[in-house]
């Protein structure tokens, strides 16, 4: 029983084998049923981890940031330390948002659903809340329907969808994740980002009860969400 409990730590990121080992000695670590308590608080045992955050603005999505706080450090230390075959420890972004974008960020140590949620061949749509330095006109709306080039590719860049939801605001729904592509976008149509925010990924919205840093557990439910692949309306 303790060799499977040990294991059973290591896998979901509690440390070395041998550190788990000790959680047991230490009585810090025990079953109840199929429930598994580390220092009395239950954790869920999960063969692979699918996590949503609210990322609030002054973090970088890096293990090794240069500026700015770690995205990561928002996380448990466990769920950063699972083990990973043939890769990188612990969850991984789907994709980067600025140090100063905020909203939905989806983290996971799933391979396939890193890659399938990141690839523009699956073309999973992600909205954002895009607040502009000026007024947003109809022309400017069309131009990004369009499409626009930038500066590092001959191929025009659209958007799957553009709303105008205020004077100075629109929701924007790109199915690719250039760098910094919403604000190179509004830059070739003649604006500027002032405030950059993702609402949606997929068919699933930013839970609302989930304030700026904090995460959760993405239930079976959001995952089927997640997993439907047409594009939705903003």
């Amino acid at each position: 029983m303790r060799d499977s409990l040990a294991a059973l730590l290591f896998s979901q990121g509690f440390g070395t084998r041998k550190a788990c080992e000790q959680l047991i000695r230490e009585r810090r670590a025990r079953t109840e049923g199929d429930r598994v308590f580390v220092d009395e608080i239950e954790w869920p045992i999960v063969e692979k981890a699918y996590i949503v955050l609210n990322k609030p603005a002054g973090y970088e999505c890096s293990h090794a940031p240069a500026h700015w706080q770690s995205v990561y450090a928002l996380l448990t230390e466990q769920l950063r330390n699972r083990p990973v075959k043939g890769g990188q420890n612990g969850v991984q972004a789907v994709g980067r948002l600025d140090q100063d974008t905020t909203g939905m960020l989806l983290l996971s140590d799933d391979g396939q659903f890193l890659h399938k949620m990141n690839s523009p061949k699956h073309h999973v749509p992600k909205v954002y809340r895009v607040t502009c330095a000026e007024d947003v006109s109809e022309a400017q709306v069309q131009a990004l329907l369009a499409g626009v080039v930038l500066d590092d590719a001959p191929t025009p860049v659209r958007a799957a969808a553009c709303e105008r939801t205020a004077a100075n605001e629109m929701l924007l729904t790109l199915t690719e994740g250039k760098y910094h592509q919403v604000k190179r976008m509004l830059a070739a149509v003649g604006n500027h980002v002032e405030a950059l925010h993702r609402t949606k990924i997929g068919r699933l919205r930013l839970p609302a009860e989930l304030a700026p840093g904090q995460w959760s557990w993405l239930s079976p439910e959001q995952l089927v969400l997640l997993n439907s692949t047409s594009i939705p309306a903003a």
